[in-house]
């Protein structure tokens, strides 16, 4: 049985057509499209003209197709299949987008959260494979959750839940989630560029030229690659920088160790490629604030499948949804 997936961002979307074999998922073919931001319906019309192009290459036939994932970041309904203005997507008001597709192929067609999506391929093909319990955090664009809770995808009641990034962890500080102070402030690309940029600013006024100002040419330019550049470079700002971030995360990151008790927590993006950046401030403040046996028991992880991970995504929300009901009561128990 073939499954076609379908990922769509703020900048860019992509549309794949997979299968899983082996315990994990094979890849047959992919394509990637900028994202029409402010015209949806067009949008689509891309993404369904490049689902059938994809089908007639491959050389399967549309009945052969199991049925369609969609990962979208939010607000969305899930259930009823709708996306509802996210940030980036401010134009793609009320867009019916199950419906479209499932009109279009005449298949079963599931839409997911992007962070929850990415908590089910991590859980079924990645770094959190095996662990009844299990948090998948984003730490991209922004800082979003995934919960795997008792071998079952977790949305709460409007399938909201899991928005850890969202929580005020400081009264003052860098902007996330349109709240100073939030641990997506602290734990996001976007917060790393306003923490560097803060920090800069104290350092000029200092009478001092930061090397990471020199190398952005402006404050406003400053840039979480650019820091974690310098810092893998030894430079004594940056590495304030990426410590400062991980202890807020750390922070974090205890809450939901204390609140859940996961086997596992899963990283993703920025925390999968600046580990060693941020990782011992983390450590050293979830040693001392989380409740000694969760602690214990719980392994924090950066993602085991990369950049790749939206891609699986989209396909594991589908794929996770067609699993017979008897295996997803045994992996609960």
């Amino acid at each position: 049985m073939y499954y076609a997936g379908i990922d769509i961002g703020g900048t860019k979307c992509a549309v794949v057509l997979g299968r899983q074999q082996n315990g994990g998922v094979e890849l047959l073919s992919k394509e990637k499209f900028p994202t029409l931001t402010d015209d949806p319906g067009g949008m689509l019309a891309v993404l369904e003209q490049s689902l059938k192009r994809q089908i007639k290459e491959q050389g399967l036939l549309a009945a052969e197709l199991g049925g369609i994932g969609i990962s979208c970041g939010g607000p969305l309904d899930a259930r009823a299949g709708v996306i509802l203005s996210p940030p980036n997507l401010t134009a793609w008001e009320e867009v019916h987008i199950v419906d479209h597709f499932r009109a279009a192929f005449r298949v079963d067609t599931v839409l997911e959260n992007d962070a929850n999506a990415c908590a089910v391929a991590e859980w079924k093909f990645g770094a959190g494979r095996g662990a009844a319990n299990m948090i998948f955090l984003t730490f991209g664009t922004g800082l979003g959750a995934g919960l795997i809770l008792n071998g079952k995808l977790y949305g709460g009641s409007t399938g909201m839940a899991g928005e850890i990034g969202h929580v005020r962890i400081t009264q003052g500080g860098p902007v996330g989630y349109g709240k100073a102070g939030s641990l997506e402030g602290y734990c996001s690309g976007g917060g790393l560029a306003q923490l560097g940029r803060h920090m800069v600013e104290e350092e000029v006024k200092a009478g001092r030229c930061p090397l990471l100002l020199s190398a952005c040419g402006s404050a406003e330019k400053i840039n979480a690659k650019e820091i974690a550049l310098l810092a893998e470079k030894g430079d004594p700002l940056c590495r304030e920088i990426y410590r400062l971030s991980g202890e807020k995360l750390g922070v974090g990151l205890s809450i939901l160790v204390d609140l859940l008790n996961p086997d596992v927590i899963v990283i993703g993006s920025i925390f999968a490629r600046s580990r060693d950046l941020l990782w011992d401030a983390c450590n050293e403040v979830m040693r001392r604030e989380c409740l000694p046996q969760s602690y214990a028991h719980c392994r924090v992880v950066p993602s085991m499948l990369g950049d790749g991970v939206g891609d699986v995504a989209a396909l594991s929300v589908i794929m996770e949804a067609h699993r017979p009901e008897q295996e997803k009561e045994s992996s609960g128990s």
